[in-house]
């Protein structure tokens, strides 16, 4: 049994090398900062695909809810690092921003793009999947914005608990892992293949021992590589006189998360709508339910802490996401202007993050 490496997937293996070689390179050198922080992102980027490539290589062994999970946790590798850095270098808008662009980014914008170029897919305009994982994101998403709205309005009031940010986010983090695990386990019962999966079954392209590696280097290379890009980010941002709210919101959170989902808009555009949507909706419901609360526990370590404190814009907006979400996902289809629909949702957002 033989695997062997796509001429694509060699290519873009060669870029993550490359561009964090050129990361490192800057930072050290004392490279013009903007430069060292496009070459960063490009990193983060190429090495957000390498490990969804090799999550997605060992989890072929197991089954299609086991691949996409693991691809979803291990996926946001980057993204945890760079607010990880952030919050060391006391950038907390960066950091804050760039986990609810994460969601932001997913929820609306590449899901957008899925919905539209699967919908283009269908002859009658409607790309269909099951609902359980779409109703189950919405759930979870919910979950999260409730917990994000209690902070907010506990804020507002100027209430006793007002005072306890820090530990009421605590709570709230512990209730949403919690949430999630339970949902995980529940997921990952259920793991049977779709009959797309049973369609484009096929060996694994690498072997397991080549993917371990790579995920372990992948892995390795982005904890370095976020450090670089957060060095960076603020020399670069005010060069380009760009808010931290954009920078997080955006700029980041794209780099961090969103590109390596580019795979559910390839997934679509072969029909495989099922997959599609699955790829893009367990990164929402790993973010809001599990990256955003183990961050914010983790944060407790630092001086600078992370919390479900936000702007009232922003409060509003995930609210208004999770609600978007079940309305154009939750019966299982979805057309093109619904894809369209999200997309100028985050347009939108990341206009007011802009000007703001």
């Amino acid at each position: 049994m033989s695997s062997s490496l796509s001429r694509g997937q060699v290519t873009l293996l060669a870029v993550a090398m490359l561009a964090t070689a050129a990361a490192g390179i800057g930072h050290y050198a004392g490279a013009p900062d903007l430069l060292t922080f496009v070459f960063a992102a490009i990193a983060l980027a190429a090495l957000a695909y390498v490990v969804s490539f090799a999550t997605e290589q060992i989890g072929a062994r197991f089954g299609p809810a086991v691949t996409g999970f693991l691809q979803s946790t291990l996926g946001n590798l980057p993204e945890f690092f760079i607010v990880i850095f952030a919050l060391s270098a006391g950038e907390v808008v960066v950091a804050q921003t760039s986990i609810i662009g994460s969601l932001f980014a997913n929820a609306l914008l590449v899901l957008g793009i899925v919905i539209i170029v699967g919908a283009q897919h269908d002859a009658d305009g409607l790309m269909r999947f099951r609902k359980r994982l779409p109703n189950d994101t919405a759930t979870l998403l919910l979950s999260a914005s409730f917990v994000i709205a209690i902070v907010a309005l506990a804020v507002a009031e100027r209430s006793e608990a007002s005072h306890h940010v820090t530990a009421l986010s605590a709570v709230g983090a512990v209730g949403l892992l919690a949430i999630y695990a339970s949902w995980s386990f529940a997921y990952l019962r259920s793991d049977q293949p779709t009959e797309e999966a049973l369609e484009q079954e096929h060996e694994p392209a690498a072997p397991l021992g080549l993917s371990v590696v790579l995920l372990a280097a992948a892995g390795t290379g982005a904890a370095f590589t976020s450090d670089w890009f957060v060095a960076a980010l603020r020399p670069a941002m005010d060069s380009l006189g760009v808010s931290d709210a954009f920078a997080g919101l955006v700029v980041v959170a794209i780099a961090g998360n969103a590109v390596e989902n580019v795979v559910g808009v390839v997934l679509a555009g072969k029909g495989q709508s099922d997959l599609a949507v699955s790829v893009v909706k367990n990164s929402v419901a790993q973010v809001a339910a599990f990256l955003y609360p183990l961050l914010v526990l983790v944060s407790m370590l630092f001086a600078n802490r992370l919390t479900f404190q936000m702007a009232p814009v922003y409060v509003g907006g995930i609210v208004l996401t999770a609600i978007a979400l079940w309305q154009i996902t939750g019966d299982g289809e979805a057309s093109f202007f619904e894809g369209v629909s999200l997309v100028a949702m985050y347009v939108t957002l990341a206009a007011f993050a802009w000007l703001d």
